[in-house]
Protein backbone atom coordinates (compact mmCIF):
# COMPACT_ATOMS: atom_id res chain seq x y z
CA UNK A 1 0.00 0.00 0.00
CA UNK A 2 3.42 2.62 0.76
CA UNK A 3 3.94 1.94 -3.14
CA UNK A 4 1.03 3.09 -4.16
CA UNK A 5 0.57 6.15 -2.29
CA UNK A 6 3.94 7.13 -3.60
CA UNK A 7 3.47 5.98 -7.17
CA UNK A 8 0.37 8.41 -6.96
CA UNK A 9 2.37 11.40 -5.21
CA UNK A 10 5.69 11.27 -7.29
CA UNK A 11 3.14 10.60 -10.76
CA UNK A 12 1.71 13.93 -9.65
CA UNK A 13 5.18 15.59 -9.18
CA UNK A 14 6.16 14.09 -12.37
CA UNK A 15 3.28 15.54 -14.05
CA UNK A 16 3.45 18.98 -12.98
CA UNK A 17 7.36 18.90 -13.78
CA UNK A 18 6.49 17.69 -17.07
CA UNK A 19 3.94 20.60 -17.63
CA UNK A 20 6.41 22.81 -16.00
CA UNK A 21 8.92 21.92 -19.05
CA UNK A 22 5.92 21.92 -21.34
CA UNK A 23 5.22 25.42 -20.54
CA UNK A 24 8.58 26.91 -20.53
CA UNK A 25 8.67 25.43 -24.52
CA UNK A 26 4.94 27.01 -25.18
CA UNK A 27 5.48 30.83 -23.37
CA UNK A 28 2.19 30.24 -22.11
CA UNK A 29 1.39 31.34 -18.58
CA UNK A 30 1.72 28.58 -16.30
CA UNK A 31 1.12 28.30 -12.27
CA UNK A 32 1.56 25.33 -10.07
CA UNK A 33 0.37 25.21 -6.06
CA UNK A 34 0.20 22.38 -3.65
CA UNK A 35 -0.52 21.71 -0.53
CA UNK A 36 -0.12 18.94 1.79
CA UNK A 37 -0.75 17.44 5.47
CA UNK A 38 0.47 14.66 7.56
CA UNK A 39 -1.34 13.49 10.86
CA UNK A 40 -1.15 10.48 13.02
CA UNK A 41 -3.44 9.00 15.69
CA UNK A 42 -3.65 5.86 18.24
CA UNK A 43 -6.64 3.76 18.13
CA UNK A 44 -8.52 4.06 21.72
CA UNK A 45 -11.40 1.96 21.08
CA UNK A 46 -12.83 -0.57 19.01
CA UNK A 47 -16.77 -1.54 18.85
CA UNK A 48 -16.13 -4.62 16.32
CA UNK A 49 -19.82 -5.17 16.33
CA UNK A 50 -20.86 -1.32 15.36
CA UNK A 51 -17.78 -0.97 13.48
CA UNK A 52 -16.90 2.34 15.83
CA UNK A 53 -13.56 3.23 16.14
CA UNK A 54 -12.13 5.97 18.66
CA UNK A 55 -9.08 7.87 17.95
CA UNK A 56 -6.53 9.81 20.02
CA UNK A 57 -5.03 12.51 17.66
CA UNK A 58 -1.58 14.49 18.44
CA UNK A 59 -3.40 17.38 20.34
CA UNK A 60 -4.94 14.77 22.88
CA UNK A 61 -8.42 15.26 21.11
CA UNK A 62 -10.76 11.93 20.89
CA UNK A 63 -12.81 11.50 17.92
CA UNK A 64 -14.80 8.76 16.89
CA UNK A 65 -16.41 7.21 13.98
CA UNK A 66 -18.35 4.62 12.32
CA UNK A 67 -16.27 2.38 9.70
CA UNK A 68 -17.41 1.49 6.79
CA UNK A 69 -17.56 -2.29 5.20
CA UNK A 70 -15.31 -0.93 2.77
CA UNK A 71 -12.25 -0.91 5.15
CA UNK A 72 -12.27 -4.63 4.88
CA UNK A 73 -9.95 -5.09 7.40
CA UNK A 74 -11.07 -3.75 10.53
CA UNK A 75 -10.54 -7.28 12.84
CA UNK A 76 -6.88 -6.77 12.02
CA UNK A 77 -6.74 -3.86 14.08
CA UNK A 78 -5.73 -3.02 18.22
CA UNK A 79 -6.48 -0.81 20.60
CA UNK A 80 -3.07 0.79 20.82
CA UNK A 81 -2.31 1.21 17.05
CA UNK A 82 -0.92 4.05 14.73
CA UNK A 83 -3.31 5.33 12.07
CA UNK A 84 -1.63 7.92 9.80
CA UNK A 85 -2.90 10.01 7.14
CA UNK A 86 -1.47 12.34 4.53
CA UNK A 87 -3.81 14.58 2.07
CA UNK A 88 -2.52 16.26 -0.87
CA UNK A 89 -4.48 18.66 -2.73
CA UNK A 90 -2.67 20.19 -5.99
CA UNK A 91 -3.50 22.70 -8.40
CA UNK A 92 -2.43 23.94 -11.84
CA UNK A 93 -3.77 26.44 -14.25
CA UNK A 94 -2.17 26.58 -17.81
CA UNK A 95 -2.84 28.17 -20.72
CA UNK A 96 -2.84 26.81 -24.27
CA UNK A 97 -2.75 28.48 -27.66
CA UNK A 98 -6.13 28.39 -28.75
CA UNK A 99 -7.12 25.78 -31.68
CA UNK A 100 -11.32 26.55 -31.28
CA UNK A 101 -11.98 23.92 -28.53
CA UNK A 102 -14.64 24.62 -26.59
CA UNK A 103 -14.74 24.57 -23.20
CA UNK A 104 -15.37 21.53 -21.06
CA UNK A 105 -15.23 19.78 -18.11
CA UNK A 106 -14.40 16.40 -16.84
CA UNK A 107 -13.45 14.34 -13.49
CA UNK A 108 -11.95 10.91 -12.37
CA UNK A 109 -11.82 9.74 -9.04
CA UNK A 110 -9.63 6.26 -8.55
CA UNK A 111 -8.92 4.31 -5.08
CA UNK A 112 -6.97 1.42 -4.27
CA UNK A 113 -7.01 -0.25 -0.47
CA UNK A 114 -5.10 -3.19 1.57
CA UNK A 115 -6.17 -6.71 -0.05
CA UNK A 116 -7.90 -9.15 2.57
CA UNK A 117 -6.37 -10.03 5.87
CA UNK A 118 -3.50 -7.10 5.58
CA UNK A 119 -3.63 -4.17 8.22
CA UNK A 120 -6.03 -1.58 6.45
CA UNK A 121 -4.73 0.71 4.57
CA UNK A 122 -6.27 2.82 1.30
CA UNK A 123 -5.60 5.66 -0.71
CA UNK A 124 -8.24 7.55 -3.02
CA UNK A 125 -7.35 10.61 -5.44
CA UNK A 126 -9.93 12.38 -7.42
CA UNK A 127 -8.79 15.17 -10.34
CA UNK A 128 -10.86 17.68 -11.72
CA UNK A 129 -10.58 19.23 -14.88
CA UNK A 130 -11.79 22.10 -16.13
CA UNK A 131 -11.04 24.25 -19.65
CA UNK A 132 -12.04 27.97 -19.94
CA UNK A 133 -11.66 29.83 -23.17
CA UNK A 134 -10.23 33.59 -22.83
CA UNK A 135 -12.76 36.22 -24.36
CA UNK A 136 -11.19 39.10 -23.23
CA UNK A 137 -8.02 40.93 -21.85
CA UNK A 138 -7.56 44.31 -20.59
CA UNK A 139 -3.97 45.08 -20.00
CA UNK A 140 -4.82 48.71 -18.74
CA UNK A 141 -6.93 47.14 -16.01
CA UNK A 142 -5.25 43.96 -15.85
CA UNK A 143 -7.89 41.55 -15.98
CA UNK A 144 -9.25 39.10 -18.35
CA UNK A 145 -12.25 37.31 -18.71
CA UNK A 146 -12.81 33.71 -19.26
CA UNK A 147 -15.77 31.72 -20.79
CA UNK A 148 -16.83 28.48 -18.76
CA UNK A 149 -18.11 25.40 -19.91
CA UNK A 150 -21.50 26.49 -18.92
CA UNK A 151 -21.38 29.31 -21.22
CA UNK A 152 -20.75 31.66 -18.22
CA UNK A 153 -18.09 34.72 -18.43
CA UNK A 154 -16.06 35.80 -15.66
CA UNK A 155 -13.69 38.21 -15.06
CA UNK A 156 -10.53 37.75 -13.10
CA UNK A 157 -7.61 40.44 -12.13
CA UNK A 158 -3.94 38.93 -13.01
CA UNK A 159 -1.85 37.83 -10.22
CA UNK A 160 1.71 38.91 -12.32
CA UNK A 161 0.63 41.62 -15.44
CA UNK A 162 3.30 40.34 -17.28
CA UNK A 163 0.99 36.90 -17.72
CA UNK A 164 -1.34 38.89 -19.49
CA UNK A 165 1.00 40.19 -22.19
CA UNK A 166 1.83 36.14 -22.70
CA UNK A 167 -2.12 35.01 -23.14
CA UNK A 168 -4.50 35.81 -26.21
CA UNK A 169 -8.49 36.01 -26.93
CA UNK A 170 -9.12 32.47 -27.75
CA UNK A 171 -6.24 30.39 -25.49
CA UNK A 172 -7.51 27.59 -23.66
CA UNK A 173 -7.00 27.86 -20.18
CA UNK A 174 -6.79 24.46 -18.43
CA UNK A 175 -7.58 24.27 -14.76
CA UNK A 176 -7.23 21.36 -12.75
CA UNK A 177 -7.51 20.07 -9.38
CA UNK A 178 -6.00 17.34 -7.84
CA UNK A 179 -6.93 16.00 -4.06
CA UNK A 180 -5.63 12.56 -3.05
CA UNK A 181 -5.95 11.07 0.76
CA UNK A 182 -4.20 7.78 1.71
CA UNK A 183 -4.71 6.40 5.28
CA UNK A 184 -2.97 3.27 6.73
CA UNK A 185 -2.83 1.41 10.22
CA UNK A 186 0.32 0.22 11.62
CA UNK A 187 0.85 -1.96 15.05
CA UNK A 188 2.17 0.23 17.21
CA UNK A 189 4.82 -2.22 17.89
CA UNK A 190 5.98 -2.01 14.37
CA UNK A 191 5.34 -5.72 13.29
Amino acid sequence: MKRITLILLLTGLVSANAWADHHKAAEKPYIYASQSAQMNAVVEAINMETREVTLRGPQGNAVSMVVGEEARNLDQVEVGDIVSAEYVRSLSIEVLPGDGTEPGAGGLTAAARAEKGEMPAGVVMDTQVVTATVEAIDMEANTFKLKFPDGAVEQFTARDPKNLALAEVGDLVVITTTEALALRVDHASGE
